[in-house]
């Protein structure tokens, strides 16, 4: 067998982006324009029924700038996972809000509705879940707590392009969802996100918002950011939604075929009427999980990724104390092995094969 590296991601950039970066360099028109625009119209047809779609420079300017749209601000707290990266919380308290951390469940890594009703309180605003590794969260459930108490849901959907529930869009649920374009996503547009909405008048306050506070050059009528998204990454994003379907099916025949082959450790399961886009698949591995992932890497040139080891309430950056126990558990027991679509056959039998004798020899 080849013992070339296989990474954990691998952004999958060809002739086509690079011949789209070319156009936009070749006609002068760097900045947000009529590349952003054409892109915001495909990529809401494509994932999302054709609701309306904001670009912006980055995921977390998407969930920060759509927090604001939403009127989140200081005395509101809004219910976040602690197992996520950052920027979830980060984008809460930057309006000034407090983030409210709620522990997750262990099939799908995403909010548990029954904590996140005990986290309700008089000052709550929204639940904002995340759609774990390309797997939905318990939406209904979710919105049905949010019914209950008055609360608006927004959705981050940085890693689930694509993904659906019961037939229903990831990204259309919420009063407002954000998507993530960086390189390691399922599609990228170098760096950038999408803030989907389908409420118009929050849609004109986030195109407000992106630019400074104006639609119109120098009639500035909000105190605005600079969150625009350029026409060069505009070019790769629309080249890179022409293939994220066919890369979604070959994520998911991979998961396929690791589910079916890998043995001794927890794989990912899959709710009833989800489909699951598989950012990462994750597995659980019960015992010494940091040196079954050096392993990989040392004795079977196989890259892996932990997401996430610090739950945030526990990082610098928040510093809580509340006992969140599934997911101090999943800190400690998650790896995400490679699933992308660059992976050949020999490439999927060298993981499984590292995989299984690992977790015979850790038995």
């Amino acid at each position: 067998m080849s013992k070339e590296f296989i990474p954990a991601a691998k952004p999958i950039i060809g002739d086509e982006e690079r011949a789209a970066v070319d156009a936009v360099l070749r006609s002068g028109m760097l900045a947000q324009g009529a590349e952003v625009a054409e892109f915001e119209k495909e990529f809401g047809a494509e994932l999302l029924d054709g609701r309306p779609v904001v670009a912006v420079n980055s995921g977390t300017a998407g969930l920060h700038l759509g927090l604001v749209a939403a009127g989140v601000g200081p005395g509101d707290e809004v219910i976040v996972p602690s197992f996520t990266f950052a920027a979830t919380a980060n984008s809460v308290a930057l309006t000034g809000a407090t983030p409210v951390f709620a522990d997750i469940e262990l099939e799908h890594y995403c909010l548990d509705p029954a904590s996140v009703a005990s986290k309700v309180t008089e000052r709550t605003k929204g639940i904002m879940p995340v759609h774990l590794y390309g797997h939905p969260a318990n939406m209904s459930a979710l919105q049905a707590i949010a019914d209950e108490h008055g609360l608006a849901v927004y959705e981050d959907a940085a890693q689930a392009h694509g993904a659906s529930l019961g037939g229903k869009k990831v990204g259309t649920f919420g009063a407002f969802a954000m998507f993530s374009l960086y390189p390691t996503k399922n599609m990228t547009s170098g760096e950038g996100g999408m803030i989907s909405t389908g409420d118009a008048d929050r849609e004109r306050t986030l195109r407000l918002l992106r630019n400074q506070g104006m639609l119109k050059q120098y009639e500035n009528e909000i105190v605005g950011f600079n969150a625009r998204m350029t026409n060069l990454h505009a070019a790769i994003g629309r080249v890179q939604l022409t293939k994220v379907g066919g890369w979604t099916e070959q994520r998911q025949a991979n998961a396929r075929h690791f589910d079916t082959h890998m043995s001794g450790v927890g794989v990912p399961a899959v709710a009833d009427g989800a489909v699951h886009v598989y950012h990462q698949y994750t597995i659980t591995v019960a015992d010494d999980r940091d040196g079954f992932v050096a392993a990989l890497r040392e004795e079977h040139q196989i890259g892996s990724g932990v997401y996430y080891p610090i739950p945030n309430h526990r990082l610098e950056s928040f510093r809580r104390t509340e006992e969140l126990p599934n997911t101090e558990r999943a800190a400690k027991t998650v790896v995400s092995l490679p699933v992308h679509p660059s992976l050949d056959d020999e490439d999927r039998d060298r993981i499984v094969h590292a995989v299984n004798t690992l977790a015979k020899a850790g038995a």
